[in-house]
């Protein structure tokens, strides 16, 4: 999603109610009410502001689990696409879950190479990527929600995997039978205190740690997967259990430092950001701008408060020990109750 301030989402919303034109290309827009995402100048009856979620591209929609839209089809315009492109469309809507293969292109007597470029002009992605996009954002929304697979876990206190791994296999799909010079990260589920957190990693380091019902985890996966290059797949290893014991040690107070080894995916500036960050004792909070004088960069609040958001190491990398200069809570990845809690529990646990 599109990290706006609300005079710009409103901006937004005023172009989506006008159906303004000059704004096609610059966003989409998700309804949570109905599960589409639109284009500006959608016909359809216009959802209220805060059924809204604005996105950059058709990808990232599409990641946020969103279908297109019927009456306004965000993936033909500007132009009508080619009768390949349509099929390919309403095939992959037609079964969302499916993984494609050489075979399902020749049964709809398509070629894949030709799919391949027609869509990566068009969309800015492949034909394939495009499929695994929509079918990753359907699989976490499952996840999310508690829907058939899981439900039963969940309902049990979610007693570790096999729900977890059967839906995640739906979005990154089955270890590959041989890897030769490939990259393989693994998946876990891991139950807290707060509510249910992701943890991948390789059998080194830890990559990435958020609670399953962030905004944008789609994105960070898939982001993690394309800049590793690596399959990511359900599993657990050495750090994966290391934080795991670490987080239920830090949730019962005993522990405030955290020892299991990560791997950081981000800029020089992210990580000098996210080295500042793991430097504010527990049960004490900065503000960015704080940061930023920190870092002898006094104006760069505004790029400290990205990389901020920035961070896939949930409280490992404590982004939420940074406030508003006024002193208000500011934003948080895994949402503000949960970030108040974890400051409350710091400080009591200090």
């Amino acid at each position: 999603m599109m990290i706006l301030e609300l005079e710009r989402k409103k901006e937004l919303y005023k172009a989506l109610v006008e159906k303004r034109t000059e704004y096609e290309g610059i966003f989409y827009v998700g309804v949570t009410s109905t599960g589409v995402f639109c284009r500006p100048t959608c016909p359809a009856r216009k959802p209220k502001f805060e059924n809204c979620e604005f996105y950059e591209t058709a990808q990232q929609a599409l990641l946020a689990s969103y279908r297109p839209c019927q009456r306004c089809r965000p993936l033909s315009h500007p132009n009508h696409v080619s009768d390949l492109v349509r099929v390919l469309v309403e095939a992959v809507e037609q079964n969302p879950e499916k993984r494609w293969r050489g075979q399902d292109f020749k049964a709809l007597s398509v070629d894949e190479s030709t799919a391949r470029r027609q869509f990566k002009k068009r969309f800015g992605m492949t034909f394939v990527e495009y499929a695994r996009a929509r079918r990753m954002g359907l699989a976490l929304k499952s996840i999310r929600s508690g829907e058939k697979i899981i439900d039963t876990q969940l309902a049990a206190g979610y007693d570790s995997s096999s729900g977890f791994r059967d839906a995640f296999s739906r979005i990154m799909g089955t270890p590959p039978s041989r890897l030769e010079d490939g990259r393989i990260l693994k998946a876990a589920w891991l139950d807290t205190r707060l509510g249910p957190m992701i943890a991948i990693g390789d059998e080194d380091k830890l990559y990435l740690l958020e609670f399953v019902d962030r905004r944008g985890l789609e994105r960070e996966v898939e982001r993690l997967r394309k800049r590793t290059k690596a399959a990511i797949i359900p599993g657990e290893t050495k750090p994966i259990h290391s934080i795991e014991k670490e987080l239920a040690q830090y949730f019962d107070g005993k522990l405030t430092e955290f020892s299991t080894p990560l791997y950081l995916m981000g800029s020089p500036f992210q990580q000098s950001v996210w080295e500042q960050l793991r430097q504010i004792p527990p049960g004490e909070t900065r503000s960015y701008a704080d940061i930023a004088g920190a870092l002898g960069k006094p104006t760069a609040f505004r790029a400290v408060a990205q990389a901020n958001g920035a961070n896939q190491l949930a409280i490992v990398i404590p982004c939420h020990r940074v406030i508003n200069s006024d002193g208000g809570l500011g934003g948080y990845g895994g949402g503000l109750v949960r970030k108040e809690w974890l400051l409350t529990h710091e400080r009591q646990s200090g």
